[in-house]
């Protein structure tokens, strides 16, 4: 059997809708264009054709040291997918389920340990890692959302959670925007987010499982991420801890009825733990904090305003950035 392919994917923007896709290199200092696929999305589609090939190219520039090849700037990516068939979005963090369902002052479904929780976000158009999150006015409270994603291969109808494993073409890392002032409004109508739910970011990287190494266990990412707002830390919570799914299982739980299309995005949901030294990784979560904690109305942490900064990341054990960095102003058009 052959191995599994090591690869570190992006889009270069080309002032196409889908980007040109690249291989880059594992210090992420340098970048090719992929030969076996001008999209990622061509290369999902055929992934088992696609990706060996992709790994040979990528075999064959790491040997000749990336020679020729050219500087990778984050600056001049796209999302990895720029725009995806589906995205579906689930909350695997138990600790993050507690504190939400707190702040919307309803009570734990009953059966959330035992079949994951998903929703349908928008998929059509995915920010690019630099690119500004956009609001129509600072009173729909727009919140970050750290968030680990998947993205699959063709996942066919009924797979088990086991068989799901083997349908992760890569791993992301996305900024889940909320706009928490319109959730209540919506949900209350007893038919989901819309509205809510604006467009989303992606950082610049996709990396298969096995380029991730011992980050890679038990279906999850091993990691923590590093959230900063305003240039200051803001939280460190770890993807792979006081979670009751992992990808398998939220992946198996999709396919119960459908079979999903290659380049579904599946996302596991706010990341966090059950240790607030770790912070968080969206601002309604550390208000919620705050407020258990004692602290006033007028003493928590505010919603995203025009001109803040967020900056999300995830390091390897090295101190390596894996993914690159989401870094996104905000820009609100009431004001």
């Amino acid at each position: 059997m052959a191995a599994a392919p090591a690869l570190r994917l992006a889009t270069r923007a080309d002032g196409t809708r889908d980007g040109r896709l690249v291989l880059v290199g594992a210090d992420h200092a340098r970048c090719a264009d992929a030969q076996a696929a001008r999209t990622l999305q061509a290369a999902l589609d055929d992934w088992a054709v696609v990706a060996p090939r992709l790994d040979a190219e990528r075999a064959a520039l790491d040997a000749a040291g990336w020679a020729g090849a050219a500087p990778f700037d984050e600056a001049r990516c796209l999302a990895p997918l720029p725009r995806a068939f589906q995205f579906a979005d689930a909350s695997v963090y138990r600790h993050h389920a507690r504190l939400m369902y707190r702040w919307r002052r309803e009570p734990m479904p009953p059966r959330y340990e035992v079949e994951p929780l998903v929703y349908q976000g928008g998929s059509d158009v995915w920010l690019a890692p630099r690119e500004d999150i956009v609001a129509v006015d600072d009173a729909h409270g727009v919140d970050l959302e750290a968030e680990i994603a998947v993205l699959t291969t063709d996942v066919p109808l009924g797979v088990t959670p086991d068989e799901a494993l083997a349908h992760i073409a890569l791993v992301v890392l996305i900024n889940d925007v909320s706009l928490r002032g319109l959730i209540a409004s919506e949900l209350a109508r007893g038919f989901g987010f819309y509205q809510s739910k604006p467009h989303s970011s992606m950082a610049p990287v996709a990396v298969t499982p096995a380029a991730l190494g011992d980050a890679w266990r038990g279906a999850m990412l091993q990691r923590p991420v590093h959230v900063e707002l305003n240039g200051a830390w803001f939280g460190d919570p770890h993807a792979g801890e006081d979670t009751v799914f992992h990808f398998g299982h939220v992946i198996a739980h999709l396919a119960r009825t459908r079979r999903l299309g290659a380049g579904t995005v599946v996302g596991a949901g706010t990341i966090s733990n059950a240790d607030s030294a770790r912070g968080s990784a969206c601002i309604t979560e550390a208000r919620v904090r705050a407020q258990l904690d004692g602290a006033s109305d007028d003493a928590l942490p505010p919603y995203l305003r025009h001109g803040d900064r967020v900056r999300l990341e995830v390091f390897d054990a090295q101190g390596r950035s894996i993914f690159g960095a989401i870094d996104q102003r905000v820009r609100i058009l009431a004001r």
